[in-house]
């Protein structure tokens, strides 16, 4: 996690556009992948935390298979980490935390969108977002059941760093004992 922070501040002070984005890839119960764009919310020793919707497609494919990969392409910096591991759901106290931190069209939206469903056009996302700001008007809109955060426990690292005729260096991270075991990978 060192490493990674290392790596995310760099990425950060060096004017990567949103250094927070990253790949999430899931699996279904029968093993087909999935992958998407999300954005890290927090990451420390305990792993890495991002927020969704518990009933949208990778929700659901976390309840059936908690295992899913991450991957951040800094492409920059010539530098992208991987880090796979198990998902676990955060507490109701983390995530409604992290929801109240969130500008508040964006807590409505969590109410408007039930995510991944099928819609019949956009007027109708329209009016669920009025009829949110209508339900809620003058008051703090609470946390929705169905949407809340996850944390990726890493069991394996890869960093991975551009070098020149593709001679890149990646070294991979696997827990060993109470600490990490680091392998050089040929390119």
């Amino acid at each position: 996690m060192r490493q990674f922070d290392a790596w995310f501040v760099h990425a950060a002070a060096h004017g990567v556009d949103a250094p927070e984005a990253m790949a999430l890839a899931t699996a279904d119960p029968d093993g087909r992948p999935a992958v998407r764009m999300v954005l890290l919310r927090g990451h420390g020793p305990d792993g890495f935390r991002f927020f969704s919707g518990y009933d949208s497609r990778k929700g659901r494919e976390l309840e059936a298979n908690p295992q899913a990969a991450l991957l951040w392409h800094w492409a920059e910096l010539g530098r992208q980490v991987r880090a796979e591991g198990r998902v676990h759901v955060l507490s109701a106290e983390d995530s409604d935390a992290y929801y109240r931190s969130r500008p508040l069209d964006s807590r409505l939206g969590a109410w408007a969108s039930d995510q991944s469903t099928v819609i019949g056009s956009r007027e109708l996302l329209d009016e669920a977002m009025a009829a949110a700001r209508s339900r809620f008007a003058g008051d703090e809109p609470p946390r929705p059941p169905r949407w809340g955060g996850f944390r990726l426990e890493p069991r394996a690292f890869e960093f991975w760093q551009h070098g020149p005729h593709r001679l890149h260096d990646r070294f991979r991270y696997t827990p060993e004992g109470g600490g990490w075991r680091i392998e050089r990978l040929a390119p």
